[in-house]
């Protein structure tokens, strides 16, 4: 059994910054990607970062590249959001997969219980 807590959403203005902080436990052994996912109200989950070791430099999606910085320390995943956006409003969820591929990931992963972000105009 795996176990993920996510910390550290909350409300912020935008242009500001948020970092997200998940810790893992349980059997982590056969998984090789940690990552992000959000779900906005009304929209499906997507992928925002994913991420393979502490020495990969991670993946992600189009509209959060350059703002957003996923990094990783053995069984902990962090998010670094900057320059936030009233459209990066979300649960954001950690999980983790056997393959940082995003439909992977969506369709298999573990996750935890999320924690929201809200970005105010």
């Amino acid at each position: 059994e795996v176990q993920l807590v996510e910390n550290g959403g909350g409300s912020v203005q935008a242009g500001g910054s948020l970092r997200l902080s998940c810790a893992g436990s349980g059997y982590l052994y056969k998984y090789n990607c940690m990552g992000w996912f959000r779900q906005g109200p009304g929209k499906e989950r997507e992928g925002v970062a994913v991420i393979y070791s502490e020495r990969s430099s991670g993946y992600y999606v189009d509209s959060v590249k350059g703002r957003f910085s996923i990094s990783r320390d053995k069984d902990t995943v962090n998010l670094q959001m900057n320059s936030l956006k009233p459209e990066d409003t979300a649960m954001y969820y950690c999980g983790i997969s056997d393959a940082c591929s995003w439909e992977t990931f969506r369709t298999t992963a573990d996750w935890g219980q999320g924690t929201q972000v809200t970005v105010f105009s």
